[in-house]
C-alpha cells in the first residue's frame, strides 16, 4: 500500500507522540524530500494577512503587466514558438538575511512591508527549529547544521513571492518548470484552494495537498550534500490550472556565500570516503553560480562539477 504524502503536527514533539513523529519526519526526509507540518507556532491570523495582503498586491500592482505577458506567450505557442523555457507565474523577491532589502523593493504597500518582515522573522525561528530537528534525526550535535550554513556573515535568507493566475491552455505551458533547489531548507506557505505543485517520488509526479496554515518544508540540494545523500533533494514543479490565481510565498534559509558546503564526517563512512564516493566539498556561491545557468537540469551534473579543484578554490 503506498504511503500519504508526510504530514507532521509539531505539537506531538512535546509528548508521548515525539517517537512516532520523529520517525515520519526521518522517512520523509530521507525517502520524499517534503513534508508538511501543522501547529509550527506561525498565528493563524498573521498567515491570514499575509495571504489577503499577497493577493491584493498582485491584484492592484502586478495582474496588468502578467497578463500582457500571458497573452504574448499563449499567441506565441499557438504560432509554433517555444515556451518550454518560459514559466506561467509571476514573482518578487525578498531578502532578509544578511542584510534586508523589504524597504526597498518598489510598489510595496508599508503596511505589507511591515507584516511580511515580520512573516519573515518567524520562518527564520521556524527554519533554524526544524534543522535541530533534523541534526536530532541524524544523529549530529544540536546547532550543527545552522553553523555549517554560517559562513562568515551568517546564513542567507530571502522569499520568493508568486502567483500562478489561470491558465487557458495549461497544455502548452509550465506553471513552474521541474527543478530541485539549491539551497538549505525551504518553507512553503502555500494557496489552499488552488492546487499545482507536485513532487517526483519513484517516477511518478505526486500532489503536495494544500492544507490551510500548513507550511510545506523541502530539502535543497545543499542538505543532500551534508548529509552525503542520507536525505535527498527531490525534483518537483507547478502545473497551471484553468481555474483560481494560486498563492505561494516560498522561503529559502541558505548558506552564507562564502560558507565552505562539505559532507558532516560524522554521516560519511570511511570506506565511502576511500573510494571517493562521498558528496563534494564546495563555497555555496560557486554552487550557485552553476546552479543558476542549469537551475532546469538534473542535480547529479552539478555536484560532479564541484568536484573540481576550481570549485574549493
Amino acid at each position: 500500500m503506498e504511503k500519504s504524502f508526510p504530514i507532521i503536527d509539531l505539537a506531538n514533539l512535546n509528548g508521548e507522540e515525539r517517537g512516532i513523529a520523529m520517525k515520519v519526519l526521518q522517512d520523509a526526509c530521507e525517502n520524499w524530500g517534503f513534508f508538511e507540518i501543522l501547529n509550527h507556532g506561525i498565528s493563524t491570523e498573521m498567515m491570514d494577512e499575509v495571504e489577503r495582503l499577497t493577493k491584493d498586491h498582485y491584484e492592484q500592482c502586478r495582474k496588468k503587466r502578467f497578463l500582457e505577458f500571458a497573452s504574448k506567450t499563449l499567441e506565441d505557442s499557438t504560432k509554433g514558438t517555444d515556451t518550454s523555457n518560459l514559466d506561467w507565474e509571476s514573482t518578487f523577491f525578498l531578502r532578509h538575511l544578511p542584510v534586508s532589502n523589504i524597504s526597498e523593493v518598489p510598489y510595496l504597500e508599508e503596511h505589507y512591508r511591515s507584516v511580511m518582515k515580520q512573516f519573515a522573522l518567524e520562518l527564520e525561528k521556524l527554519a533554524e527549529r526544524l534543522l535541530d530537528l533534523l541534526c536530532e534525526n541524524l544523529g549530529l550535535e544540536k546547532g550543527y547544521l545552522k553553523e555549517a550554513f554560517c559562513g562568515s556573515k551568517g546564513p542567507t535568507f530571502g522569499t520568493k513571492v508568486s502567483s500562478y493566475p489561470p491558465c487557458p491552455r495549461p497544455d502548452l505551458v509550465k506553471g513552474l518548470r521541474a527543478h530541485t533547489d539549491a539551497g538549505g531548507i525551504i518553507l512553503l506557505f502555500q494557496d489552499d484552494r488552488v492546487s499545482g505543485l507536485q513532487l517526483l517520488k519513484d517516477r511518478e509526479w505526486v500532489d503536495v495537498p494544500p492544507m490551510r496554515h500548513a507550511i510545506v518544508v523541502n530539502i535543497g540540494d545543499q542538505l543532500e550534500v551534508i548529509t552525503n545523500g542520507k536525505y535527498k533533494s527531490v525534483e518537483h514543479r507547478v502545473v497551471a490550472q484553468p481555474d483560481g490565481n494560486r498563492m505561494s510565498i516560498a522561503s529559502f534559509y541558505n548558506p552564507g556565500s562564502d560558507a565552505v558546503i562539505f559532507p558532516a564526517p560524522a554521516l560519511v563512512e570511511k570506506e565511502a570516503q576511500e573510494k571517493k564516493e562521498a558528496y563534494p566539498k564546495f563555497v555555496f556561491e560557486d554552487y550557485m553560480n552553476l546552479y543558476l545557468r542549469h537551475k532546469f537540469e538534473p542535480k547529479e551534473p552539478r555536484f560532479e562539477a564541484m568536484k573540481q579543484p576550481i570549485a574549493t578554490s
